[in-house]
């Protein structure tokens, strides 16, 4: 067993960070059918209702809702491929983070605020919406990749990047491939002040 990544280590890696912002890649599809059970996927089916077909959320009580249904808005977890591959150092270990899509994209708040789309698969393809809730990590990732991790993605490097990944929603349904290229489609901006003048 490697031993978790340091701060410093993270420190480094981050320098080095260039994911790409308007067109990115799937680079991973996991499926989580019970709580601690993984499935690494080559082709996943994403449906309004269900999220992610086949995956646990479906069933998951939420204290966000106030009925502890699950939480439309966490219908599915996005994280950064490269960071997950840095932190777990073997690629058996990747699917750990508890994330049902990798992706080779920039998914910081400046590049991806929230209601952003992401078009996956061509223009017939599935779509996903970034939502306002956040996604922390938890017990589980630190126990699995460390507390200097944990502290990196919540911490003033880690939350404006979102390194621990995002939350968001179906909007249409379609197919996901590793491979598929994620288009980005931004919210419109607000008016200016200066527009009503």
């Amino acid at each position: 067993m490697r031993a978790h990544r340091t701060a410093a280590e993270l420190d480094a890696w981050v320098a080095t960070l260039d994911a790409p912002r308007d067109v990115g890649t799937v680079k991973a599809v996991i499926r989580r059918p019970v709580p601690g059970q993984r499935e690494v996927l080559h082709v996943g089916h994403l449906d309004v209702t269900e999220g992610l077909v086949g995956d646990s959320w479906s069933t998951r009580a939420t204290r966000h809702m106030p009925d502890g249904a699950p939480d439309p808005d966490m219908q599915l977890n996005v994280m950064h491929h490269g960071l997950v591959q840095f932190l777990a150092q073997d690629p058996e270990r990747d699917e750990l983070a508890g994330d049902q899509m990798y992706v080779d994209l920039d998914l910081s708040h400046d590049n991806l605020p929230a209601w952003s789309e992401l078009h996956i698969g061509g223009p017939d393809g599935a779509v996903i919406v970034v939502t306002e809730v956040p996604h922390n990590g938890c017990g589980k990732f630190i126990a699995r990749f460390g507390k200097d991790a944990m502290t990196f993605v919540n911490g003033p490097e880690g939350k404006p990047r979102r390194l621990r990944g995002l939350c968001a929603k179906v909007v249409r349904p379609g197919t996901v491939r590793p491979g598929d290229e994620v288009v980005v489609v931004r919210p419109p901006a607000p008016p200016s002040d200066h527009a009503a003048e």
